[in-house]
């Protein structure tokens, strides 16, 4: 299934902006980065309950936020991209 993982991160000290990076890198891990703090992840249920585990062992909830969008496996016909940067096949070869 296709799921978007969204976060934003408190970088007023030095602490948040380790818990940025951390976020950032453990996503990095799952998915795809489509946008600054936005991922696109094909992930079965047990990655899903994995990564939602491991960032909200990193985030603090009362600075930062973290959003999961679940769109499913027919997600081809829900995503539209327009702009600069190309789209790119989410369940293609991430590394070439």
């Amino acid at each position: 299934m296709l799921v978007l993982i969204t976060y934003d991160v408190s970088t007023q000290s030095a602490a948040g902006r380790k818990r940025l990076r951390k976020v950032a890198k453990e996503c990095v891990n799952y998915g795809q980065r489509v946008q600054n703090s936005v991922f696109e992840c094909i992930l079965d249920s047990s990655q899903l309950l994995m990564v939602k585990d491991k960032l909200m062992s990193i985030i603090d909830e009362k600075e930062d936020s973290l959003r999961f969008y679940n769109l499913g496996n027919k997600y081809q016909h829900k995503v539209e991209h327009f702009g600069v940067k190309d789209s790119y096949d989410a369940e293609g070869t991430l590394m070439v």
